[in-house]
């Protein structure tokens, strides 16, 4: 059982977050649960649709994936891939797909949302591609600032992920981000989304529970 204060808390901050979102062009939305993101996420969602995601924890924390795989939608599973060349299909097919559902690595109480990624193909996907983006983000993520945000990016997000996949890098080792450019950097690419030209693409669901990493 959460306390009641942090409850409260969270949930004034997370409204404040959603306020934010709607002015840069984006939907913003408050869930007080898990089972909350949950219903708001799949009343976005119509069925048939195809549905791309990244490797966000995030998503799969409030059932959003399992939902989409047991119902009426048709869910891209990337790990389905058996080959690298496999998985490049997979990726161009979640490029051009209806809906990409994602976490975010950190998120500032002005609703600007920063994710760092490998080989791009979320941060890509983000950007530019797939219809619209739904982004499922947890209370813990929310900082006061951009540069609070990029800092919690790498030194709290990043080695968590290395550590997940079993990446060799030196955050991985150290627990820290080391600024690397080790071969198997995870923080290749940044990218900042602050404004969103399309109105209706982004969906960002701000969720008053700890989610991801």
């Amino acid at each position: 059982m959460r306390d009641e204060n942090v409850v409260k808390c969270g949930r004034l901050k997370a409204q404040t977050v959603v306020k934010a979102v709607n002015t840069r062009n984006m939907h913003g939305y408050y869930a007080e649960t898990k089972e909350e993101a949950l219903k708001i996420a799949l009343n976005i969602i119509p069925r048939g649709s195809s549905v791309g995601y990244g490797g966000g924890v995030s998503v799969d924390q409030i059932g959003l994936k399992d939902a989409l795989l047991n119902g009426d939608y048709k869910l891209i599973r990337r790990e389905e891939a058996k080959t690298p060349e496999e998985m490049h299909d997979k990726y161009r097919e979640i490029f051009d797909a209806d809906f990409f559902i994602t976490g975010a690595n950190a998120m500032t109480e002005d609703g600007i949302i920063v994710n760092i990624d490998g080989n791009a193909n979320r941060v890509s996907a983000i950007a530019y591609g797939p219809k619209k983006v739904i982004f499922v983000v947890g209370i813990n993520k929310i900082t006061k600032d951009l540069d609070s945000a990029v800092k919690r990016a790498r030194n709290v997000a990043a080695p968590i992920n290395a550590q997940r996949f079993n990446i060799k890098t030196p955050c991985n080792e150290l627990g820290t981000c080391m600024n690397c450019k080790s071969p198997n950097c995870i923080c290749s690419q940044f990218l900042i989304t602050r404004f969103q030209n399309d109105p209706e693409r982004a969906h960002v669901i701000i969720v008053n529970d700890e989610l991801g990493f």
